[in-house]
């Protein structure tokens, strides 16, 4: 059974944070731990890029207490379910998973086949926040179907 999400992407400032928030949000009530992480340690305890943060108070989700951390060995025994947002972050959570871990690691979009896509863009660089945060939206309303 899960009960631990862990969201992760490159820097841990865009898509993990709105992840987290956005699925914070839906879980509401249900005794789930949900945090985000990154693979890089860039932005270590810094705060959510100012335009996922604009898009998110916009649609009513906090982001504000959300800092940015780096992925640790330890997130594969504390979490179930380690959610990577693209191709290169999944193969990276893997090839740092310790051997015996109890995390089950996977990428987000498959849970929203209607997509038709398998990656969140990052929208750091794009700057398509709005489209990024539908499309997380209907990847966690299916993850937390599916829980």
């Amino acid at each position: 059974m899960t009960r631990s999400v862990l969201f992760v992407c490159l820097g841990n400032i865009c898509r993990s944070p709105t992840a987290e928030a956005v699925f914070r949000t839906l879980a509401d009530g249900r005794g789930l731990r949900i945090d985000s992480a990154g693979t890089s340690g860039w932005h270590d305890g810094g705060r959510s890029d100012p335009r996922a943060s604009a898009e998110a108070r916009a649609r009513g989700y906090d982001m504000s207490a959300i800092r940015s951390r780096k992925v640790t060995l330890a997130d594969f025994d504390d979490f179930d379910l380690i959610i990577a947002m693209d191709f290169e972050n999944l193969a990276d959570l893997r090839a740092i998973q310790p051997e015996g871990s109890k995390a089950q690691v996977e990428l987000f979009l498959p849970y929203a086949p209607e997509l038709k896509r398998d990656e969140v863009p990052d929208p750091y660089y794009e700057d398509n926040f709005p489209a990024v945060f539908d499309m997380i939206e209907a990847a966690s309303r299916a993850l937390l179907d599916g829980l």
